[in-house]
């Protein structure tokens, strides 16, 4: 394959890593997105993500790329439509009032679309409400470029399957399905994407099924967690330990219950069963069992503060005044992605009803009002604990200090099991585990 440059089309959690896995393989790459501060600061060797290589972080990948020439970001698509032969598309469809918006992947597709040339090489690896690279994608590439999909350009869609943390990894070792308008689409796309990848890369018949079958292992884990969250909550009612009960049923080789927590967050699951919405009302679908598991996850962070208010009310204080110290926003453990994060949830549920919440997160940057910039301004003179993310600077947290800088009689809420249950309440802790 000629070498000419590849773009990466939106430069998020997704699309940096997967711009950088090309680019330490020598492949000339321009990462394109809308925002400018974020171009800026990556031509600059900066960024905020967690991810590694071998034990080499992104922000060192990241500037040796730069300092090679594999790598630049910008925001003018000009610098693109010269040199490239192929677009890769990670632009999401945010969720908002439980349908997804297509403003910003329709804004790409017509701004790819109006420098497209023959030959070029299109894969959408955004995940999507099942139809969309068919009914959406193709015109508006097709009436912006005056190309014919199949004929004139190759038209692919390649599922994304990367858990943040360990994208480069994923990239490179997990198997890929792709699939084209025609076949040779699905081959061009599966010759750029070999580039990166070791593992298999299989071609489905149809684009639509790869983006249904997107869905369908992203809706899976938030029905299985929906499921582990409601077996906890029978655990709690029946006094048996949760984690213990979950690891004897584990011991079954056909059983994986997965581990509860504080809900389900990030960008992808939680929207996950709306990307199927739009489908389920177009083809009159019964999709009940997918809807009732978001609304148990959603009402997790409910769950959450309803104990506390019951720890508190059992002292004889009341969760209006409470100072409440939360340890953690990511939306998973080890993570600096707060996006659709459930405890950003917990702490806005608190917050509503009168408690002064001072949350600590070193990971991920947040500019909210309730976020504090240290554990000791967080945790000092603390009435209760919330645990809701792990990172790698609580892994080994004193739990003596803690105590002495709370208040009496301090409420220690572990969502995360972060904690050894025996050791918090030899501690004098008021102790709860989800």
């Amino acid at each position: 394959m000629e070498r000419k440059k590849i773009t990466v089309i939106g430069l998020g959690f997704v699309g940096l890593p997967l711009s950088l896995s090309f680019a330490m393989r020598g492949y000339d790459v321009i990462g394109l997105d809308v925002n400018q501060s974020l171009i800026e600061d990556l031509n600059n060797g900066v960024t905020y993500h967690l991810e590694q290589y071998n034990g080499k972080p992104i922000q060192d990948i990241l500037k040796d790329a730069l300092t090679v020439g594999t790598f630049k970001a910008t925001t003018d698509y000009n610098e693109a439509f010269a040199e490239s032969y192929a677009y890769i598309v990670t632009v999401g469809l945010p969720v908002k009032e439980g349908m997804p918006v297509y403003d910003y992947f329709e804004s790409a597709m017509m701004d790819l679309g109006k420098g497209l040339k023959q030959g070029d090489v299109v894969i959408i690896r955004s995940t999507v409400v099942p139809s969309t690279t068919e009914e959406i994608a193709k015109p508006i590439l097709e009436k912006q470029s005056g190309l014919i999909a199949g004929k004139d350009f190759y038209l692919a869609y390649a599922s994304e399957r990367i858990a943040e943390g360990k994208a480069f990894e994923e990239f490179e070792n997990m198997p890929t399905v792709v699939a084209g308008i025609t076949p040779e689409s699905a081959e061009k796309a599966k010759e750029v994407l070999r580039l990166i990848s070791k593992a298999e890369i299989h071609i489905a018949s149809d684009m639509k099924i790869v983006e249904a079958a997107k869905v369908f292992e992203n809706v899976s884990r938030d029905v299985n967690i929906a499921m582990a969250n409601q077996f906890a909550q029978f655990c709690q009612a029946l006094g048996i330990d949760t984690m213990e009960t979950f690891r004897m049923a584990n011991t079954h080789k056909r059983v994986n219950l997965l581990i509860p927590g504080p809900g389900v967050g990030g960008y992808c699951l939680p929207n996950a069963y709306y990307y199927l919405r739009p489908k389920k009302e177009e083809l009159n679908i019964d999709l009940s069992l997918l809807q009732m598991a978001r609304m148990i996850n959603d009402q997790v962070p409910h769950r959450i503060v309803d104990m506390l208010e019951y720890m508190l009310e059992k002292q004889g204080k009341t969760l209006q005044g409470a100072e409440v110290s939360v340890l953690g926003l990511a939306m998973k453990d080890y993570s600096n992605d707060d996006r659709i994060s459930p405890a950003h949830d917990v702490c806005k549920i608190l917050v509503d009803r009168g408690a002064n919440v001072k949350a600590f997160d070193p990971a991920t940057h947040s500019h909210v009002s309730y976020a504090v910039d240290s554990l000791e301004q967080s945790v000092d003179h603390a009435d209760a604990l919330i645990v809701l993310a792990k990172q790698m600077e609580f892994d080994n947290l004193d739990l003596n200090w803690i105590k002495e800088k709370m208040e009496q009689q301090p409420i220690l809420i572990d969502t995360k099991h972060l904690f050894d249950k025996a050791t918090v309440k030899e501690l004098g802790f008021d102790y709860f585990a989800i």
